[in-house]
């Protein structure tokens, strides 16, 4: 009986030993995972982002819980806006608590940086730039709703009414996510110095400025995917002196008469791939400006706007280069313009090395145009000087043709000619009755190497003597 009891206690004893450390480990861990994230609960690189939607709501999209526990991984770190004090209301202003989250990351360590803007809320941000270098690769994922102060009252007296989001060397950095970054623009647009909103129909003299949404500015090594954007007061996105830029799978949308709401406005930035986007505004869905190269735009819906734009270039007689350019795999539609080229008089430089092809027009009003005569008012004086144009090729080019305007426009400068325009494939048909309107030609240097439709037999042929004597500004 006694050896009975003796092992009894034996047995307590082991069983309450495994028990003790069992219950210290599963209390160390539950002190682990509500740890501070400062330091750092960490993160994966996110997953491809789906393609643009083509009928995206006004709400932010939820992401699923697992998507943030996608980015926990040993070398990376999260910041949520919300622990800096963000209160993401749609009311205060949580300027600060973003700047806070942008400088803490911008610092750190990790390899990676991953600031949240969390799902279901909505922050209110003033005009703020947010600089680098930082340290690492840096991730700003939207997943709720970013928000300006609603119109032009609302707007701080002493911050700039040029911009709202501007991010300033960086190199390095991904701005995706499943959320909404609303511009609040109607009462910018409604301004009386905006086109057609002063009294009786004018536009009022005085000063117009409106802010551009988002700005990258001398910033390299760029992501921007995944996300929606609406309502810019003036441009959406603008991309200033950058190089390596990947835009992927974003969804713009502004009302097709709000003025200058560009999609995506690029100037001297280089290495440029714009793939698998919707854009709808009231403006150029991409416009691309002066000292801009090796741009690649590929499978973009665009419409109703002014469709698919190089320049405008050379205003105030400046100088401008653009080159190696692809517009490639596209539909646009509903639109004042589908493909086009516009230049002021008076200016110097070159646009050279184009390629459009595969595009698909819907009831486009001038679905190619060649316009060295751009002018914004009817007292733009005659100029000899003029950028040239060069080397451009349009390809496998089809759809239909608002009959208010010829299917084809190429209108060159008398002194600076275009020279080497190649036409293939082209079909543009009216999208009303049976009469296909005839081409435009002034000035056009170039040929067709197949038959097209409407047939273009203006095309001058050759070099003008002008350009066999090199008096061009060549880029």
């Amino acid at each position: 009986m006694r050896h009975c009891h003796i092992l009894t206690l034996a047995l307590s004893l082991y069983f309450l030993a495994l028990f003790l450390p069992t219950q210290a480990r599963h209390h160390y861990h539950k002190k682990h995972k509500h740890t501070y994230y400062h330091n750092a609960p960490e993160i994966s690189p996110s997953p491809a982002p789906a393609p643009a939607p083509s009928n995206a709501s006004d709400e932010a999209t939820s992401p699923s819980p697992s998507d943030n526990e996608n980015y926990h991984n040993a070398s990376n770190s999260l910041f949520d806006v919300r622990t800096f004090g963000a209160i993401g209301d749609g009311i205060t202003d949580d300027t600060e608590s973003f700047k806070m989250a942008w400088d803490t990351a911008c610092q750190s360590e990790s390899p990676v940086k991953v600031i949240l803007v969390p799902q279901g809320f909505s922050f209110v941000i003033q005009s703020t730039i947010f600089t680098g270098p930082c340290k690492g690769g840096l991730v700003l994922k939207v997943d709720g709703t970013l928000m300006p102060p609603d119109g032009p009252e609302s707007w701080p007296k002493n911050n700039s009414k040029r911009q709202w989001l501007v991010f300033f060397r960086i190199n390095g950095m991904s701005l995706e996510g499943s959320g909404l970054i609303d511009g609040r623009g109607a009462k910018w647009w409604d301004l009386p110095c905006k086109p057609h909103k002063g009294p009786n129909g004018t536009t009022s003299p005085g000063p117009c400025d409106s802010p551009v949404a988002i700005r990258f500015f001398m910033s390299s090594n760029l992501t921007v995917q995944g996300l929606r954007i609406k309502n810019s007061p003036q441009f959406h996105f603008r991309f200033d002196g950058c190089e390596s830029v990947h835009v992927e799978s974003i969804y713009i949308t502004a009302p097709a008469l709000s003025p200058n709401t560009d999609g995506i406005h690029i100037e001297n930035t280089n290495d440029v791939r714009i793939y698998n986007s919707v854009i709808s505004n009231g403006d150029d869905c991409v416009s691309i400006g002066a000292g801009c190269h090796d741009v690649d735009i590929k499978n973009i819906t665009c419409g109703p706007g002014h469709g698919i734009s190089i320049g405008s270039l050379g205003n105030h007689n400046s100088r401008a280069c653009v080159s190696n350019i692809t517009v490639r795999d596209s539909v646009i539609k509903v639109s004042d313009n589908g493909v086009r080229i516009k230049t002021w008089q008076g200016g110097a430089g070159s646009v050279s090395g184009v390629t459009f092809s595969n595009i698909h027009m819907e009831s486009v009003r001038n679905p190619i145009i060649v316009d060295q005569f751009y002018c914004l008012s009817k007292d733009c004086s005659n100029k000899t000087s003029a950028v040239f144009v060069t080397d451009i090729v349009y390809t496998n080019i089809k759809g239909t043709y608002d009959i208010r305007h010829p299917p084809m426009r190429f209108a060159c400068s008398d002194s600076v000619p275009c020279t080497n325009l190649t036409l293939s494939d082209i079909e543009l048909l009216p999208d009303q009755g049976d009469i296909v309107l005839d081409p435009f030609c002034w000035s056009a240097y170039g040929n067709s190497e197949t038959l097209t439709i409407p047939p273009v037999f203006c095309l001058l042929e050759g070099l003008p003597q002008s350009i066999s004597g090199n008096d061009i500004d060549h880029c």
